[in-house]
């Protein structure tokens, strides 16, 4: 078996982002193909993937060669470079893309500003030029972006085998849980028949529990709002007082706990007396009483 697929590496200048995205006829084929480094870039490796090029790559880039020297490097030592495939950006953004001439058809790849995208056993190469056009036009975040493409690669023909699973990797400096790692994002969905729809809900929850909310999402805990959080409270089991309207001492205690249990820390002022409007239309259709 072989990792024959769609993926994109890319950067992201303004937010100092390095990822990967992928989508195979595979079984989890985010535990082969994407590997990032925060600061260094991002390598895919895949067809007769050679896992090597994934920590060697940033090795190389680690050591500042550009994408383009570190991918030389690595198909020269590689003497089944025939059969390998691999795109790689480095620390300034810069791209680039292999395809040995062996590779089962229709394989290639294009590189363009901050990112590459490669894949092999496709219906055509208007997979891999749907890929680009949509990163270039999609907005959000990175990841966003990258999982954007996926979806476009797919629309365009994708893997002629099918689907079965995705993953988006994207790393920044301290990005990850508690400041500790540089790992922002890792999603994969293993086996699904349409992994890409399943991926970007995935990255959708991952912006729900993590992304800090967006200008003006918060809303203050105050009267009637107050009384309806109490009530919220009340039905979930957290809370057994008054409907008073007041973010008092009880309800700020019960309201936290049910915040910590549902992971939602992100979006919620336990000080200040105020939630996000996502946070609470997800309490009102899971606590409706």
């Amino acid at each position: 078996m072989r990792p024959s697929t769609f993926s994109i590496v890319a950067y992201d200048p303004q937010r100092e982002e390095w990822g990967v995205a992928v989508q195979s006829k595979f079984l989890a084929v985010g535990a082969v193909v994407p590997w990032a480094q925060a600061g260094v870039g991002a390598v895919a490796t895949q067809a007769h993937a050679n896992l090597t090029y994934g920590p060697e790559g940033l090795a190389l880039m680690a050591e500042r060669l550009s994408a383009q020297e570190a991918l030389d490097e690595l198909v020269a030592a590689d003497e089944g470079r025939a059969r390998r495939q691999a795109g790689l950006v480095d620390a300034y953004g810069a791209a680039a893309t292999f395809t040995g001439e062996e590779c089962t058809p229709w394989a290639g790849g294009l590189a363009g500003d901050h990112y590459a995208v490669q894949g092999n056993i496709l219906v055509s190469g208007a997979t891999v030029e749907s890929m680009a056009s949509a990163f270039e036009q999609a907005e959000g975040e990175l990841a966003d972006r990258l999982v954007a493409a996926l979806a476009a690669g797919q629309a365009a023909g994708g893997d002629r085998r099918g689907q079965q699973s995705a993953a988006v990797l994207v790393v920044r400096q301290s990005g990850g849980y508690g400041g500790n790692n540089d790992r922002y994002l890792d999603l994969r969905v293993d086996d699904d028949p349409a992994p890409i729809d399943r991926l970007q809900a995935l990255v959708d929850l991952h912006h729900l529990f993590f992304k800090p909310p967006e200008p003006g999402e918060m809303v203050t805990i105050e009267g009637e709002l107050a009384r309806e959080v109490q009530q919220i409270l009340h039905w979930a089991g957290y809370y057994d007082g008054p409907l008073s309207g007041n973010y008092d001492d009880s309800t700020r205690q019960a309201l936290t706990a049910l915040v910590g249990n549902e992971n939602f820390e992100e979006r919620f002022d336990e000080g200040g007396g105020r939630i996000s409007r996502q946070v609470l239309d997800i309490f009102r259709q899971k606590y409706p009483g």
